[in-house]
């Protein structure tokens, strides 16, 4: 054994323990005088911390052995010692006790369930006292009771009363019950004691209709019927006909031939018994238009754009992109003939081309109307462009602004690479040139107008990039990718950072730098993201021709999913002042919708489409590639596949 202590029973036993519970017995060698120890029936944890185990019958100590034993003696001794499996250690004295061959033998039998007593049988022969042989004498000599020789009083009496009600008529014999099926009129309506009857929701079955004169084998003149009424009754439809059969007159019953029909309408009136309704339904007739809600008319609804008013004209190849200076009074857009183009929008005019050596994906002015700047995505570059309109006191200071910037002392590793514009770009317009590492699809400014966020077409976690202008420092929000990135917007009042991938939008909040919300967009593939200018509300554009509407304080689920167009959504936007929203799509149509919200939490918003504004040619199965609301007035801008800018007012 292993261990110290020898257990059995699912129990620890020690030599004392096992003398105490077996008791001792003759000739085992055990005797209440090996007792040594005298400590009583106490835990002998209450040693562990001194040098003794107790105390023997004189009072003295009863001090622990000395084991300076380590395991590899142990080790030792469990090899070489071919008595270390029956050593058991006494915890009352601490010293190792050797079991002799009848203590292990009783161990044994008792770790197996059988007696301790080795000459005890507990299958001895039973003496079975009662069994079925009839004996002569019985088990016991007591003699029977007196009782059982006595008639019961108590007996006498209950017959007695019995008897008398029998002769009273109290107490009838039980009739035999007689199995015959019990049967009832199922159609039964006029009987109220029958079954069906006397049910509330029970519907008769119908009855057949009396015969009239015209059934009759002489009917009166005035039924026969002419040969135009009867001409007339053979064109009718059968359903449509007042009889079904044509009145004759014959001169004694016994010329009445058999009735054709007869077969017919004795199956047609099974039917009308079997299939008629066992129970009254309850409908309620409901008109469908109260159904629907009830929305107000568009001409309620106004101002919202409604015709084209001017075409602005001059790119080569298909506009993807267009974006509205803050004043209201400049258009750029790009387009993949390589050009970024600057419209003065009131008059069409095209003010400024500034080519960029490939297509444009993406542009966005500065929402900060105290810089002119611009930020264009060509190939794998973001540029900054100065477009010099409107005050040169404004466009002027701008310059100023990037001029200022020191350079750091040490340099700092960035994702990106600034690059200042040589003196041929600066004529044109570009100001700075952040170069990256891969195609750049989209560029989107910060409410502010110091920060912009870049989204590359990639799978790693380089996806997204938030740039400062001020400071022209970069770097990558994220350290790993949570799928393809679509689009990102800025929120307008809270730093909040939205991140759309092909089926979720994700919410960061930028200064606890965690993610906030994830909405569910219940689409296949993401394609645009545009956010209500109070920031509570977000729709989404999508390929399979849905435009979800998400309330960020109402649920992570869309509010409303509109199904409006046949072909896949490219862009969406929201107006900064009035109550509309717009999507644009590849069927070539821009649809206008009020959006209201409104300030009261438990009021939901008021979504209803106004206007379908048309005007744009599809090319290569592509339609509106872009919309934009203008930043004050209800007028809506929209970037075609046929090489336009509409504006629709």
């Amino acid at each position: 054994m292993s261990s110290p202590e020898l257990g059995f029973g699912g129990r620890l036993l020690s030599p004392l323990s096992l003398r105490l519970q077996l008791g001792s017995r003759p000739g085992s060698g055990w005797s209440e005088n090996d007792i040594r120890n005298t400590v009583g029936n106490i835990p002998m944890e209450w040693y562990q911390d001194f040098p003794h185990v107790g105390y023997d019958l004189e009072g003295k100590r009863i001090y622990k052995p000395i084991r300076s034993l380590d395991e590899l003696d142990k080790f030792l001794d469990k090899m070489e010692n071919p008595d270390y499996w029956r050593t058991v250690r006494d915890k009352m004295t601490g010293a190792d006790v050797k079991l002799t061959d009848e203590q292990v033998e009783l161990v044994q039998r008792l770790q197996r369930g059988q007696f301790g007593d080795v000459r005890f049988n507990p299958y001895e022969p039973a003496v079975d006292f009662f069994s079925h042989e009839v004996m002569i004498h019985p088990v016991t000599n007591r003699p029977a009771d007196k009782r059982s020789f006595i008639p019961s009083l108590i007996e006498k009496e209950k017959v007695s009363k019995m008897v008398h009600a029998i002769k009273m008529g109290w107490i009838q014999p039980r009739k035999p019950k007689e199995d015959v099926p019990s049967f009832y009129d199922l159609w039964a309506q006029e009987d109220p004691n029958s079954v069906l009857g006397r049910h509330k929701m029970h519907v008769p079955a119908p009855k057949l209709r009396l015969p009239g004169h015209e059934e009759s084998y002489n009917p009166p003149p005035e039924y026969l019927l002419s040969e135009e009424e009867r001409l007339a009754w053979e064109q009718q439809e059968p359903a449509e006909r007042k009889l079904n059969f044509v009145p004759q007159r014959f001169g004694c019953l016994r010329a009445v031939p058999a009735y054709t029909r007869f077969i017919h309408e004795r199956f047609e009136r099974c039917l009308d018994l079997y299939l008629c309704p066992r129970q009254r339904k309850m409908r309620v007739n409901v008109d469908p238009e109260d159904l629907i809600p009830k929305l107000p008319k568009p001409r309620d609804l106004q101002p919202f754009p409604t015709s084209q008013a001017l075409v602005y004209r001059g790119h080569g190849s298909l506009v993807r992109c267009l974006s509205v200076s803050p004043s209201g009074q400049w258009l750029v857009s790009g387009s993949d003939d390589g050009t970024v183009r600057f419209w003065e929008v009131c008059t069409a005019r095209c003010m400024k081309t500034l080519p960029v050596g490939g297509a444009v994906k993406s542009v966005a002015w500065n929402p900060n109307p105290a810089v002119c700047l611009v930020a264009v995505c060509a190939e794998q570059a973001v540029l900054l462009v100065n477009p010099c309109l409107g005050d040169k006191l404004l466009y002027g200071a701008t310059d100023q602004l990037l001029d200022a910037y020191v350079p750091p002392e040490e340099e700092r590793l960035q994702p990106v690479q600034w690059v200042a514009a040589t003196a041929e770009e600066h004529a044109r317009g570009i100001r700075l040139v952040v170069q990256h590492g891969k195609a750049v699809k989209q560029v989107t400014w910060h409410g502010k107008g110091d920060y912009f966020a870049s989204v590359l077409p990639d799978n790693g976690h380089m996806q997204v990039l938030i740039h400062q202008a001020s400071k022209r420092w970069s770097q990558s929000p994220f350290r790993k990718s949570k799928g393809q990135v679509q689009c990102v917007l800025f929120h307008p009042t809270r730093p909040f950072f939205l991140v759309a991938t092909q089926r979720f939008v994700r919410v960061y909040n930028l200064l606890k730098q965690e993610l906030t919300k994830k909405l569910t967009a219940n689409c296949k593939w993401v394609s645009s993201l545009a956010i209500h200018p109070r920031g509570d509300n977000v729709i989404c554009g999508s390929y399979d021709s849905k435009l979800t509407w998400f309330d960020m304080d109402l649920s992570t689920k869309p509010y409303k999913v509109l199904r409006h167009h046949r072909k896949a959504l490219r862009a969406v936007a929201f107006h900064k002042h009035y109550p509309l929203f717009a999507s644009g799509s590849d069927d070539g149509t821009v649809i206008v919708c009020h959006g209201m919200v409104y300030n009261d939490l438990l009021q939901n918003p008021l979504l209803v489409p106004v206007k379908v504004l048309k005007g744009h040619a599809l090319t290569q199965d592509l339609g509106v590639l872009d919309v934009a609301f203008h930043p004050t007035q209800p007028w809506l801008f929209s970037a075609g596949a046929d090489a336009t800018v509409r504006l629709y007012t």
